[in-house]
């Protein structure tokens, strides 16, 4: 007979997982059972520092207490409708987030690859509907090394082997240009092409962020060339690097912003596609749905992160916090880390490949306490809870250090 949860080691719940659930992920060998705010705690009553906050589903911390207490009071009332009745929850939310964005029109999805695949359902549909190009012949163009969920159409257009090998035949209509150059993106884009979809800052592949003036020229050129530009801000909006959306650092308003993640504030999915209304309002009855996009307890939880967000706090402290961050991995390079990337409070660490890789890293880590996560090769993330102390930085960031000196 299994064991009840309670009184499984964690060592025992990792084996049990072995023969039931699907093999897509590697995660670090820890169990959360419980966790507030940025710390975690492990089954046996070990505390970790979260430094990675769900790849940004959890900005505000764990179980911050404004977003439970929305999630309790709905709880209590209305949690599902379907699409097929209004419920007195979703315009509050879509009017919020609209304002908050600067753009008109919401389509509430709830993951973050629904709302990628919705924002391009939408951008064909304009490109046939408004743009005038001919059926079933608009084009997308993405950049390398992107990040857009997995998929099947996602991963047609994805440059990493891992998300595709196995998975064909792909989706066509896509073109994949390299990230961070104008030049390139201006030769792929003609008269059949319907958006320019990019990542404003690349997360998945090591926070890659692009050079001064590159978003800027790409809604430029999207502006001359007639076609729409796309931001995914699921990983990179909504806090994260120190304004409400990473597209504000080049004071850059996309056509069709896409959201997830941080919207459902780590309680409940809740992803989103906001766009201009010309561009939302293409779609018809029946062309696009989800059973529980804009559900009341999505829309309840979504309308009290937009109320944190509108207090402009969780900004200020990405940026104040992300100054401490940078100072304190610049004191890093040269001991163990050969390079980062930062913006707010997101970065890309790149370890020396001698002294382990990034899954390593990680590893040696946990074992200090601190839970972060690889992307590729020696590269590890950190992407705290915006919640997070300076005093909790500088010990994250000296537990990097020592398990980078003292080879732990």
């Amino acid at each position: 007979m299994t064991a009840p949860a309670s009184a499984r080691t964690s060592a025992d719940l990792i084996r049990a997982e072995e023969p039931v659930l699907a093999h897509n992920y590697h995660p670090l060998p820890v169990v959360v059972a419980r966790a507030e705010g940025t710390w975690v705690e492990d089954v046996e009553g070990r505390r970790y520092l979260d430094m990675l906050a769900g790849y940004s589903a959890l900005n505000f911390g764990h179980r911050n207490p404004v977003l439970i207490e929305a999630a309790h009071r709905q709880l209590d009332q209305l949690t599902l409708t379907s699409r097929a009745f209004h419920n007195d929850k979703l315009a509050e939310f879509a009017e919020r987030l609209a304002e908050l964005t600067g753009l008109d029109m919401v389509l509430p999805m709830n993951t973050g690859a629904e709302a990628v695949e919705s924002g391009i359902k939408v951008a064909r549909k304009w490109a046939y509907d408004v743009k005038g190009v001919p059926a079933d012949r608009a084009t997308i163009v993405v950049a390398a090394e992107n990040f857009h969920g997995r998929t099947t159409t996602i991963v047609s257009f994805s440059t990493d082997e891992t998300a595709r090998a196995g998975f064909g035949p792909f989706t066509p209509g896509f073109r994949i240009v390299p990230y961070n150059d104008l030049a390139a993106l201006e030769a792929a884009v003609d008269e059949t092409t319907a958006a320019v979809l990019i990542e404003p800052i690349q997360g998945e592949a090591g926070v890659i962020i692009p050079d001064a003036g590159y978003l800027a020229g790409v809604r430029e050129l999207t502006l001359r060339k007639g076609c729409l530009f796309i931001a995914d801000e699921i990983q990179s909006g909504l806090g994260r690097t120190g304004r409400t959306l990473a597209v504000e650092h080049e004071g850059v308003v996309p056509d069709v912003l896409l959201l997830g993640k941080a919207l459902g504030g780590g309680i409940v999915p809740v992803s989103a596609v906001v766009a201009r209304r010309e561009v939302l309002g293409v779609l018809h009855p029946g062309e696009h749905g989800s059973t529980f996009g804009g559900n009341p307890l999505a829309a309840a939880v979504g309308t009290a992160v937009v109320e944190l967000l509108e207090t402009g706090e969780f900004q200020r402290r990405a940026t104040e916090l992300g100054v401490v961050l940078r100072d304190g991995l610049t004191e890093l390079v040269g001991k163990g880390v050969v390079g980062f990337r930062a913006r707010g409070l997101w970065a890309g660490v790149d370890v020396d490949p001698a002294i382990g890789t990034g899954r390593e890293i990680s590893e040696r880590l946990m074992r200090e306490g601190v839970l972060a996560k690889d992307t590729h090769g020696s590269t590890i993330r950190l992407a705290p809870p915006l919640t997070i102390t300076a005093d909790e930085l500088r010990a994250a960031v000296g537990a990097l250090e020592k398990v980078l000196t003292q080879g732990v």
